[in-house]
């Protein structure tokens, strides 16, 4: 354990320069005092670093001191061939780059878990698609990624889900996320966070400005925030249905996005009780693809206009098959 520790000092003040020994002991999860003794010994192995106290002080290796030791563990080096998704690097662009970083990190690797590395990446693979989905518009990432890299603000025309025109927003984008096979710009707008699907803007100019992000807010506080109000969204239907057993993981599979809880088995075994989130009441009408393996049970007003659309579907097939 000391070694690892150690060797993360070492690898942290090569990556970062100066850093404060309690910002050491939070990320390494040890006291100050354990981390000053970490320092001497690494400085009594021949590691020029040294420690500066007072309000502007820390730690730090000599100016141009570098180590080509990459200090990776077996299940480290495993880890970095497990592609995080299919598709999200060449969506960025970085698909050639991915691949020579990771073959010289193959080369950089102890020669005993090279084997292991090289049998993750052809044993493993996450593909963060949803079944079914459907294949996704192209987004265009370029101008997107050429703001958030260069910290400048954006000017977007962008296409909501269900209108046509088109609006235009200047925001102070945060970063991109990619959600299920789909790629959202985290951006402030006016100060407020906002959340755009990458396909849906029609265009993006890079403007001079220098980003205005609110202080102390990083990418993955203002996702959380975004995830969370669409999550908890007013006006959120819940839906109570009941489910064939036999036809219970199917529908989990189809319907896993709005679940809010796995499905519970009923007494008798017959069916199993699910419950579903919805953001609008016609949303709910794809539950009857599974015709009559799917009841809902509340709230009412969701049967009744399941009940409107299943009649209105048979009047209009009854009608067509009557003969002239």
């Amino acid at each position: 354990m000391k070694s690892d520790r150690l060797l993360s000092i070492l690898l942290l003040l090569q990556t970062r320069g100066r850093v404060t020994a309690p910002e050491l002991a939070e990320r390494l999860e040890v006291s100050v005092r354990t981390i000053y003794r970490d320092v001497e010994a690494l400085s009594a192995s021949g590691v020029p670093v040294y420690a500066e106290r007072g309000r502007h002080g820390g730690i730090e290796l000599l100016r141009g001191f570098r180590t080509d030791v990459t200090g990776l563990t077996a299940d480290e080096s495993r880890a970095l061939f497990v592609l995080s998704a299919q598709g999200t690097h060449a969506a960025l662009g970085l698909d050639a780059a991915l691949g020579s970083a990771l073959r010289k990190v193959m080369a950089a690797l102890p020669a005993p878990y090279r084997p292991a590395a090289e049998v993750a990446s052809r044993r493993i693979l996450v593909d963060a698609t949803r079944w079914n989905g459907g294949p996704q518009p192209p987004a265009d990432l370029d101008a997107l990624q050429d703001a958030i890299f260069t910290d400048r603000r954006l000017k977007l025309r962008y296409r909501h889900g269900r209108e046509t025109r088109i609006r235009t927003y200047t925001v102070d984008p945060y970063g991109l996320v990619a959600k299920a096979g789909v790629w959202y710009l985290v951006a402030d707008s006016r100060g407020k966070p906002r959340l755009f699907r990458a396909d849906r803007v029609q265009s993006a100019t890079v403007l001079p400005d220098p980003v205005k992000r609110r202080p102390g807010v990083e990418l993955a506080d203002a996702w959380t925030q975004l995830r969370r109000q669409v999550e908890e969204r007013p006006g959120t239907i819940h839906v109570t249905v009941r489910v064939r057993s036999d036809r219970a993981d199917l529908f989990r599979r189809v319907h896993g996005p709005w679940l809010t809880a796995l499905p519970e088995a009923e007494d008798g075994g017959e069916w199993v009780t699910a419950h579903l989130s919805y953001g609008f009441l016609g949303e709910a009408r794809q539950l009857l693809a599974f015709g009559d393996q799917v009841e809902v049970v509340s709230p009412p007003e969701v049967r009744a206009d399941l009940a409107r659309t299943a009649a209105s579907v048979t009047e209009l097939y009854l009608s067509s098959a009557l003969p002239d």
